[in-house]
């Protein structure tokens, strides 16, 4: 069986933010995918997932999803839960959803090319 032992060393560090650039919007429409989600709980589904090896500032999200709004690829809707203050509560479009695709596909070929490259550099079996 093989154990990367790096993993667990590795999976508590933020990953740099010029290795995120232009991977956030794949990330937010990812989720969003799954279902509509207000940006807190974006924010915090993101660093869930990834064992806060990433994390957003909330000063850094809205501007990104306000943008996203603009260009189509999500749709933000003022909503109320109850007792507590209304939030925009954002969805992905039929735009973002081919977005998403694009990107996936861009993804997946650049981490091809890396493993091509890297190999299984820095990784030890047991």
């Amino acid at each position: 069986m093989y154990i990367n032992p790096m993993y667990t060393v590795m999976r508590h560090k933020k990953i740099p933010t010029e290795l995120l650039k232009g991977n956030t919007r794949t990330l937010i429409l990812g989720l969003l995918r799954e279902g509509p989600a207000h940006g807190y709980a974006i924010t915090h589904e993101i660093e869930r997932r990834t064992e806060s090896a990433i994390a957003f500032r909330q000063g850094t999200l809205y501007p990104l999803l306000h943008e996203m709004e603009r260009e189509g690829l999500v749709v933000g809707e003022w909503g109320a839960f109850g007792t507590e203050r209304p939030k925009k509560i954002y969805r992905i479009t039929d735009k973002g959803l081919e977005q998403l695709t694009h990107s996936l596909e861009a993804w997946k070929r650049l981490n091809w090319a890396m493993d091509r490259v890297m190999g299984d550099f820095g990784e030890q079996k047991t």
